[in-house]
């Protein structure tokens, strides 16, 4: 009798030879739903970019659909390969090598445990030629899984030392916070550090190509048991708002398997497949993901650390994927989750300063210790995004809709309700008109400060769903409503001394920028910190105990002595 891993793992090779089968059948699924378009492509290598058809982007400006962009990437990751490549080779060596097997439409380099390259084919035809032409490794000393995947290792090259360092290999973390601060402080105006933040923080583009791609080979891998299933990004690494480094969060989709909605023919006789049915929705998510968590642990290449978190409110699994350098969470039909992501998605493409705002704000949280990427009662990057969108909301006239507002717009179209909650927007940037509002990035940045240094948290609700103050329905100390959940609190979490905190340090924020000193470049372009720059450095309301206890002439010492401070360093030895 063949045991449960031996079926497993022959289930997982099997579903490797027959790749090619399975992606005919995903093209047929795509066709089937209008969101799903032809990508576009990157200018990492020249190349024949595919361009967008009239029906896939806004006439106006060229704005891709949520579910455009998301398609787009999917069908890029499954004509993508990773491959680990030797140090220092001849790159056009290894181009020539792999573009035996077809058209090489782009590629780029990245180190993370070695050398690797993402590389994407014109045609998925290429993907099953090369996997066909690769070999099992043989090892003496150790056992193997015959597990054939599209991550790879190159062997055979021999090392070239004075190989120049490839224009193709791209970062895939943010440079440090000094490094920021002096890159900063080089800029001409506030409105241009706001913007080269963004810049230097934002994912980029060959980064969100290799976050679609592990999601793909983590589908490989689940489609063992799910053929017709998918993976699917969401959050920070789709909704515009992610950063160089986040973390990569994940979902098993199953609503894509066919034969969910079969209409009964004529004939009134249909057929079903036999399922086994489990105690709850909550116990079937727990048991499928512990299966592929099991399946990702031992025959994941690449995947360390795995852990099963199934009794969490969200059932998780946890790794690490060192080819790719990303820490993963993998969840199953987190569908409120995709539909918070594709709102995030929408405002932040509706005005360009959202984003600027959003990366400004999360950068200076980060850099006073206001967030963590240890849980606790921190306040979260979603609580601090949703407080600049309330931000947004309530200026005059409003950068950006209401919630509320956008759900008017909705056609039937749009309509979506999921476990009861309403979670109907447009989604058709056409049909948004926004108000002609003209602020600054640098009066926005300052207004948000001073609007939450005094904003009542003991007493309102922060709700971007009619965007203005609601009386708090609960006694925590900061309540910003579950734009889709509206029942839950999204910073439950945070307690009243990390709230202090936060509004200290808005009140000390606005302040600096308020200053003369502060706000103006020394002599055009400057290595001392300025501007948005001084908002970086270390705080003296770091600790502060209570919002009452936050004095200004302190601050003022203090910034004019760390400025001199750093000036000083900067001036050349004698």
């Amino acid at each position: 009798m063949r045991t449960a891993s031996t079926t497993m793992a022959s289930s997982i090779a099997v579903h490797g030879l027959h790749m090619c089968g399975r992606i005919n059948l995903a093209k047929c699924l795509r066709k089937a739903d209008n969101f799903f378009h032809r990508s576009v492509g990157t200018t990492a290598v020249p190349a024949h970019a595919d361009v967008p058809t009239k029906d896939e982007t806004n006439e106006k400006d060229g704005r891709l659909s949520f579910y455009a962009v998301q398609a787009q990437r999917q069908e890029q990751a499954e004509r993508s390969v990773l491959i680990n490549c030797p140090q220092k080779v001849n790159e056009k060596k290894i181009l020539n090598f792999l573009a035996l097997h077809g058209e090489i439409k782009n590629y780029f380099t990245y180190e993370s445990y070695g050398m690797h390259a993402v590389v994407e084919f014109a045609s998925q035809d290429s993907v099953s030629s090369l996997l066909d032409g690769a070999g099992i490794p043989n090892n003496n000393h150790e056992s193997v899984v015959p597990y054939k995947s599209r991550l790879m290792i190159l062997r055979g090259l021999t090392e070239v030392t004075n190989q120049q360092p490839s224009k193709n290999n791209h970062p895939q973390t943010t440079i440090p916070i000094n490094e920021l601060i002096q890159k900063l402080s080089q800029e001409e105006s506030i409105d241009q550090q706001i913007v080269s933040l963004t810049e230097a923080y934002q994912l980029t583009e060959e980064n969100s190509r290799l976050r679609f791609l592990v999601c793909s080979l983590l589908k490989d891998i689940a489609a063992a048991y799910f053929p017709e299933c998918s993976i699917k990004p969401f959050g920070s690494s789709v909704n515009g708002f992610g950063k160089l480094g986040c973390d990569l969060d994940m979902f098993l989709d199953l609503d894509g398997i066919s034969g969910r909605n079969l209409k009964i023919p004529k004939s009134g006789l249909t057929l079903e497949y036999q399922m086994k049915r489990t105690n709850s929705e909550r116990s079937a998510t727990q048991s499928i993901l512990s299966v592929i968590g099991e399946c990702v642990d031992q025959f994941g290449p690449g995947c360390v650390g795995v852990q099963k978190i199934l009794n969490a409110r969200c059932p998780l699994v946890r790794f690490a994927h060192q080819p790719s350098g990303f820490q993963c969470d993998l969840t199953a039909n987190n569908r409120v989750a995709m539909k918070s992501s594709e709102l995030l998605y929408l405002y932040g493409h509706l005005d360009p300063r959202v984003r600027h705002l959003v990366f400004t704000v999360r950068c200076w949280a980060r850099a006073h210790g206001l967030t963590s990427s240890i849980p606790g009662a921190w306040i979260t990057n979603f609580s601090l995004t949703v407080m600049v969108l309330f931000f947004l909301q309530g200026r005059s006239p409003p950068v950006i809709p209401t919630l509320d507002h956008l759900r008017e717009l909705a056609g039937p179209a749009d309509k979506c309700v999921i476990e009861g909650n309403d979670c109907t927007f447009v989604n058709d940037f056409d049909r948004i008109r926004l108000r002609n509002n003209t602020e600054t990035l640098e009066g926005l940045l300052c207004g948000f400060f001073e609007f939450y240094a005094t904003f009542g948290f003991s007493k309102k609700s922060i709700n971007i769903r009619k965007g203005k103050e609601q009386n708090k329905p609960e006694a925590a100390p900061l309540h910003i409503q579950n734009p889709f959940e509206t029942t839950l609190n999204v910073s439950k979490n945070v307690n009243g001394t990390q709230l202090e905190r936060f509004v200290a340090l808005c009140q000390e924020s606005a302040w600096l920028l308020q200053q003369s000193d502060s706000m103006t470049p020394k002599g055009g372009r400057s290595l001392t910190p300025w501007g948005l720059a001084t908002l970086l450095l270390p705080s003296q309301v770091a600790g502060v105990k209570s919002r009452k206890k936050k004095r200004r002439e302190p601050a003022s010492e203090r910034i004019k002595g760390l400025l001199e401070s750093l000036k000083n360093k900067k001036q050349p030895k004698s």
